[in-house]
C-alpha cells in the first residue's frame, strides 16, 4: 500500500479530469461513477466518452473501450504463471482490480520476491487494489460534482502521460525490453492516424514480437558462447 501511494499524484488529477469530461459530454452522476465503478479503466473510459460526444454507435463505442483495454490480456498473461493456483474467487477479483498501476508495481515485487508464496502474492495485489481503485472512484466523483469549479488554468490532462512514464521507465532493463518499447512507440506513432485505437492493437504486438526475438536471439548467443567455452 505505501509503494502504491505516489500513484496518487497522478491518478486523483486523472480522475477528477474524466469527472468533468463525463459531465461536460452530458452523462448524469450515476452514468459517470457507472463507467468508473464497473469499466475502472480510465484510457476506455475516456475513449468511450470522446466517442459518446461525437454520437458515434452503441457498438462502436464498446469495441473501442475493448480495443484500448486490450492490454489488460497481456498483463493477464504475464501475471499467470505468479498467480495461476489462486482461487477461482481470488482471479475473479484480481481481474476486477486489474489496471496499469497495480499490474506494474505487482509483477515489479514479484520479480524481486519470487519464492512469495500465492497468499503473499494476493495480499501484494489486494494493497495496491485498495490504494489505487478506491480513491478512482471518490476522484471521479469529486470531478463529476464539483469539478466545474477548477479553474481552466490548471492543467489536470498531465496525468496521464506521467503515469505511463513512472510505470515503464523502471522496467526497462534488458535489451529485449529496450527494443520492445522504442518499436512499439514508432509503430504507435506511425500509426496514430488510425481510427479507434488501432493503432495502438496493431503497435502493441508489433512490440512484443520485437522483445522476444531480441530476447531469443540472446538466449541462443550465450547457449553458443556457452558451448563454445566448454
Amino acid at each position: 500500500m505505501v509503494q502504491s501511494l505516489p500513484f496518487l499524484v497522478v491518478i486523483v488529477p486523472f480522475a477528477v479530469l474524466f469527472g468533468v469530461v463525463a459531465t461536460e459530454a452530458g452523462l448524469n452522476l450515476a452514468q459517470v461513477m457507472g463507467f468508473s465503478v464497473l469499466v475502472l479503466a480510465g484510457a476506455s473510459q475516456f475513449t468511450a466518452v470522446q466517442l459518446l460526444s461525437d454520437h458515434a454507435p452503441a457498438i462502436i463505442v464498446i469495441l473501442s473501450g475493448l480495443a484500448v483495454n486490450l492490454r489488460m490480456a497481456m498483463y493477464s498473461a504475464s501475471l499467470l504463471p505468479w498467480l495461476r493456483d489462486a482461487a477461482p474467487r481470488h482471479k475473479a477479483w484480481v481481474a476486477y482490480t486489474l489496471i496499469d498501476q497495480s499490474y506494474a508495481l505487482s509483477i515489479q515485487h514479484y520479480e524481486q520476491h519470487p519464492r512469495l508464496s500465492v497468499a503473499q502474492r494476493l495480499a501484494y495485489f489486494g494493497g495496491t487494489a485498495v490504494v489505487l481503485c478506491v480513491p478512482w472512484m471518490v476522484a471521479t466523483w469529486a470531478g463529476a460534482t464539483v469539478g466545474q469549479a477548477i479553474p481552466d488554468e490548471i492543467a489536470l490532462d498531465f496525468a496521464m502521460p506521467i503515469t505511463f512514464l513512472a510505470m515503464i521507465a523502471p522496467m526497462l532493463r534488458t535489451p529485449a525490453h529496450l527494443a520492445a518499447c522504442f518499436v512499439a512507440i514508432a509503430a504507435a506513432l506511425l500509426l496514430a492516424g488510425l481510427p479507434s485505437g488501432l493503432g495502438l492493437l496493431i503497435a502493441a504486438p508489433l512490440g512484443m514480437a520485437t522483445g522476444a526475438l531480441v530476447e531469443w536471439r540472446s538466449e541462443a548467443r550465450e547457449a553458443r558462447d556457452a558451448r563454445i567455452g566448454h
